[in-house]
């Protein structure tokens, strides 16, 4: 599978488990804007930028890419996005269906990555593990 069908899966994911939530959701159309999907929660819009995380087996754990991508024909541009670009980052794990959400002041304070660490034995928690299925962080926009 490519990244682009990665992307689509986990941008399908996010969004029935939005509306299951109860939320509205929008898609613009194209992927020229620097987010994937508007969310209406309760007449407040809500920017949702949808990220799909691999799995790194060296470091046992899942990662995501925290920097925009663009492609044309020759080449890979990755860009750092700014504070205005969305509200929220949805982080999807796809074989665990697990999401993370992060507002945009979080997401973009990582480094190149954002690393999502499930395994039990740890003896602390990864800072992105406040967000593990965190719903609630849209309310209160």
């Amino acid at each position: 599978m490519n990244t682009k069908q990665k992307g689509d899966i986990a941008e399908q994911a996010v969004t029935l488990k939005a509306l299951k939530l109860g939320y509205e959701v929008l898609k613009p159309i194209g992927d020229r804007l620097p987010y994937d999907l508007v969310f209406d929660i309760e007449g407040k819009l809500v920017k949702i930028q949808v990220k799909s995380a691999w799995y790194d087996s060296k470091k046992d754990n899942y990662v995501v890419d925290n920097r925009r991508t663009k492609t044309n024909r020759r080449q890979m541009i990755r860009e750092n996005y700014s504070s205005e670009d969305f509200d929220f980052a949805v982080l999807y794990i796809p074989d665990l269906e697990v999401f993370y959400i992060m507002p945009i002041e979080d997401f973009i304070s990582f480094g190149s990555e954002v690393h999502l660490v499930e395994a039990e034995k740890r003896q602390r928690k990864p800072r992105s593990a406040e967000f593990r299925e965190a719903w609630h962080l849209l309310l209160d926009l």
